[in-house]
């Protein structure tokens, strides 16, 4: 997982290591390795929406105008004023 994944990818690729293991003809080792790296992919889904839901809450408590950003162009999260 060298390059950045998006929710998608690590999504899809949970899905393909769920039917690997499923298959039953996967090596001990391999099914090690595989659920490390579901482990890994299962963190980055769960922090890419997190992050979504910390937006989506900085939109809805903004509602009276136009959505307040910080420095990198993202929806402040906190204070609101």
């Amino acid at each position: 997982m060298n390059k950045e994944l998006t929710f998608e990818q690590a999504y899809a690729r949970l899905e393909q290591i769920l039917s690997q293991l499923n298959s039953g003809e996967v090596s001990l080792e391999d099914s090690l390795k595989h659920y490390e790296e579901a482990d890994k992919l299962i963190q980055k889904c769960n922090s890419l929406l997190v992050n979504a839901e910390q937006k989506v809450q900085a939109l809805i408590k903004n509602r009276e105008g136009t959505a307040q950003l910080n420095a990198e162009g993202l929806p402040q999260l906190e204070p609101f004023g």
